[in-house]
């Protein structure tokens, strides 16, 4: 990494909360970890009939007390609490949330069995209250996630979000529900419920993904976006697409222009791994490749023409294919070129992978590492790339 770039990571410091409005919905964005976490609490505060939070992450830390008390202030003041978190990923349990339940709040557990349920992950991110103001983005519940960039928290965006499309998040958490709280539930029942999810039409669109046999509504909205698209610009934490979707990447960067900002740094050293497998063909077919250095990169956001899509779900296999995911589509150029912009605001403290750069990094060995990375990222899990790690 040159000094430049070095010495503007150390100082790096999040963006401030900004606002937009977009298509009859209002919106104020929160790339900051301390005031993301304000935001969440207030919403949780304001609450007056009804708290839906699910989230893949929620740990027995800091934060997770933190905003687990605040659910069961808000149950006991008679608010109708529902949690989900993820049997998988999350720490929290039955015990840690003992109080919310004696105020008569829900807790549910994602996956409660190891059947073929076990397949799937919730890894949507979710927090709705009085089903009027929702509050989505990638971050989970735990202290890394609200840490400073100084703290090597994650860098991620939460946004609060108000206006019609609200009546379909808090639809789509019934749904979740009805599912996640049924000890019969079967594998095929979550599959049709992703694949006949109606996400809407028109700019403003919903979008589900999940493990369907065709194409969930978040993986095939993408998918055709980037068929007709000329200028895509990504800010992604895990990046590894199937070979027709790079090939697609590649179309654009050819007649366009395609800028990815990805991780420099991370927790789990596999899904970098797995991203540098595929910058060669990327870099041959022009597109520009950057890799954030301040701190782990968490969020996820694409700017795809006047398409803006952000949510919970990474541009891999996982979230593409098989994790439950909840992504929110808006076609409105002035806000595309609003979140384009902060994309860009991020470049300045991120290093740019040039074919010169690739080609010192890509010996053999860690050419090797990088493919074993995708695998593990891509078609096992995470949580077992994590553990492993490969070396990187």
């Amino acid at each position: 990494m040159v000094t430049g770039v070095m010495d503007i990571a150390r100082t790096y410091q999040d963006p401030a909360p900004f606002a937009a409005e977009a298509q009859g919905l209002s919106f104020t964005f929160y790339p900051a970890g301390a005031d993301r976490k304000a935001a969440l609490l207030e919403i949780i505060a304001g609450a007056r009939d009804s708290l839906k939070v699910a989230f893949y992450i929620f740990a027995r830390d800091r934060v997770g007390s933190e905003v687990r008390d605040a659910l069961v202030a808000a149950a006991r003041r008679g608010v109708a609490v529902t949690v989900i978190v993820d049997g998988f990923g999350a720490e929290a349990n039955e015990e840690f949330f003992a109080d919310l339940t004696a105020a008569g709040g829900s807790f549910i557990t994602f996956m409660a069995k190891f059947t073929r349920r076990a397949l799937i992950r919730n890894h949507q991110k979710i927090l709705l209250a009085d089903d009027s103001v929702a509050m989505l983005g990638g971050f989970n519940i735990e202290d890394d996630y609200f840490a400073a960039p100084e703290e090597n928290g994650w860098n991620d965006l939460g946004f609060r979000l108000q206006g019609p499309v609200v009546e379909k998040v808090a639809a789509w958490f019934a749904e979740l529900v009805e599912w996640a709280s049924d000890p019969k539930a079967q594998f095929r029942d979550i599959r049709s419920r992703v694949r006949n999810w109606d996400g809407g039409s028109g700019p403003v669109q919903l979008l589900i993904g999940g493990p369907t046999r065709g194409p969930s509504s978040w993986s095939h909205c993408v998918s055709e976006d980037l068929i007709e698209g000329d200028r895509l610009d990504m800010m992604m934490a895990y990046f590894s697409p199937n070979p027709r979707l790079r090939k697609r990447i590649r179309e654009i960067a050819r007649k366009g222009q395609a800028n990815l900002l990805l991780a420099g740094k991370s927790d789990n050293g596999a899904t970098i791994g797995a991203s540098r497998a595929l910058y060669n063909k990327l870099l041959e077919a022009g597109a520009n490749i950057w890799e954030f250095q301040p701190c782990k990169l968490h969020t996820k956001l694409i700017v795809l023409d006047d398409a803006v899509y952000m949510g919970s779900a990474n541009f891999d296999m996982r979230s593409l294919y098989v994790n439950l995911e909840i992504v929110l589509r808006i076609e409105d150029a002035a806000l595309a070129e609003r979140m384009r912009g902060f994309i860009h605001e991020h470049l300045g403290a991120s290093e740019r992978v040039t074919p010169e750069l690739h080609a010192r990094r890509a010996t053999l060995w860690r050419r090797a590492q990088w493919w074993a990375s995708w695998f593990l990222v891509s078609v096992v899990d995470y949580t077992v790339s994590r553990k492993l790690n490969l070396g990187l």
